[in-house]
């Protein structure tokens, strides 16, 4: 007598009568699955909204960080003038914007910029503050700490952009002036 052998596996047959297996499989898909980013993966956003190459053998250190305000007016953090460099990005980017310029060699730094948005906010305290609005959930951090006040300020902010929910983050430039970032969500 012949060893028994079912024709169609078991597993298979439960699966075709559950519907869990089609009667004829497609055939064997040989292409790669590299998905959207395909095989140089997903470019990073870009950083920069400005660069150049600037001559200024005369500067000091290694790194300079300054924002430009709307009227002109350079806030350096660290020390050093950036009045050269600044020119450098002139009628590459309006002000206000955020750079940051690193010495290349003896002579040569190398400025990049990005645009950012300004807002004089009088009263708020701390130096960082992060206010976030998610289906009617207000949440407020000062400094990285929760708190239980309210900036009218900042949420009138996110209101004009037009942002049901939001998060909006903001950094003290100088005095009342901060920068701020609304993101929707």
């Amino acid at each position: 007598m012949p060893f028994w052998r079912r024709s169609e596996p078991l597993h298979e047959k439960l699966a075709r009568e559950g519907g869990l297996q089609e009667a004829d499989p497609p055939p064997h898909d040989t292409t790669p699955r590299w998905g959207v980013a395909g095989i140089h993966g997903v470019p990073r956003p870009r950083e920069w909204d400005a660069t150049a190459i600037v001559e200024a053998p005369e500067l000091s250190g290694d790194e300079i960080a300054f924002v430009t305000l709307p009227d002109g007016t350079l806030l350096v953090e660290g020390e050093g003038d950036p009045e050269l460099l600044a020119d450098a990005l002139e009628g590459q980017i309006e002000p206000p914007y955020k750079a940051e310029a690193v010495r290349r060699d003896e002579r040569r730094w190398g400025v990049a910029a990005r645009r950012i948005e300004v807002a004089p906010l009088p009263g708020v305290p701390g130096d960082e503050v992060e206010l976030s609005m998610n289906d009617g959930q207000r949440t407020l951090r000062v400094d990285g700490m929760p708190s239980f006040g309210s900036l009218p300020a900042l949420e009138r902010l996110a209101e004009a952009k037009g942002y049901g929910s939001y998060v909006l983050r903001a950094s003290r430039l100088d005095g009342a002036l901060w920068e701020v970032q609304a993101t929707p969500l």
